[in-house]
């Protein structure tokens, strides 16, 4: 099928302005990419075009003939994704190019009914396939994009806060899945090599249910935790979820744990050495407010 590498190659202009102008007319995207841009876009596009159906043929899209036009559908679908552009219109960047090519083998081929319908036909299997590699492409950069997110979100999801010297607390909230065990697992552990503490509280008033999958998932990180020397705590035990604990067998012996946060703090403390005490009040009727409490290490 040169013909329709020649027809492409020598209506090259007409049919990218065409293709241009089609675009602009269902494509009002400016926000999101130049005029420049799609004018470039266009042109190698054409030109690969051309390339791929005189050296593979026009069927033949897995051919080394369309390398470079395969490479460069991918990375302007890739480019388009990361810019906020939906399937439809990334799709619609190659199906616009049909209308101004099919006017231009109907100018070159008018005579000859057969060869049009021949040139038309393959032209349209042609285009159908390179906008399937365009979407492929597309969704695969969206995956990769939201599996970014995902993982970024777990990461700022599991934070590990220090309460004091030698006590971390690692506020969980949400479902535990095995992906977001293996963050909160080296986010805890990074923490405990960093500050050096010996007492990590993993408070899990925000989890909606502790299962048998979730408490092996908590296990786990504890068991990692000890091996790094630090204690775990776990905070946040509601009524109900004692009553799950108890009713699946989970065994929990081994592990410390409290209905809150601070009654896990508290436990933390006294470990290290250190004790809470009201401070006194002598000063209240002078009209200074009387502090809540002070913190003192035991000898």
């Amino acid at each position: 099928m040169n013909e329709l590498a020649d027809i492409i190659s020598q209506n090259e202009d007409q049919i990218r302005s065409e293709w241009i102008r089609d675009m602009a007319k269902s494509l009002q995207r400016s926000d999101l990419i130049s005029k420049a841009e799609v004018d470039e876009q266009s042109s190698s596009v054409l030109n690969a075009v051309v390339v791929g159906v005189r050296t593979s043929g026009p069927t033949n899209i897995a051919g080394n003939g369309w390398n470079t036009a395969r490479e460069l559908l991918h990375e302007i679908s890739s480019s388009r994704a990361r810019q906020g552009f939906s399937p439809t219109e990334v799709a619609a960047f190659v199906l616009s190019l049909k209308q101004p090519l099919f006017a231009a083998i109907r100018r070159e081929q008018s005579k000859d009914q057969d060869k049009l319908f021949d040139t038309i036909w393959a032209a349209t299997e042609l285009l159908d396939r390179l906008a399937l590699i365009t979407t492929e492409a597309y969704m695969a950069a969206r995956e990769e994009l939201i599996s970014r997110q995902q993982q970024e979100l777990l990461e700022l999801s599991t934070p590990v806060v220090k309460l004091w010297d030698g006590i971390l607390a690692l506020p969980i909230i949400g479902t535990l899945d095995s992906s977001r065990t293996q963050v909160v697992m080296e986010n805890l552990l990074q923490a405990i090599v960093a500050t050096n503490s010996k007492y990590a509280i993993i408070d899990i008033t925000g989890v909606p249910t502790v299962d048998t999958l979730v408490a092996q998932h908590l296990l786990k990180t504890i068991t990692a935790a000890r091996l790094m020397g630090a204690e775990c705590i776990i905070s946040g035990v509601r009524p109900q979820i004692a009553q799950t604990i108890v009713h699946l067998g989970i065994n929990l012996e081994d592990v410390v744990t409290k209905a809150k946060l601070s009654d896990a703090l508290a436990l933390a403390l006294q470990r290290s050495g250190r004790s809470v005490i009201r401070a006194s009040t002598e000063n209240a009727g002078n009209g200074a407010a009387p502090a809540r409490g002070i913190l003192n290490r035991e000898a």
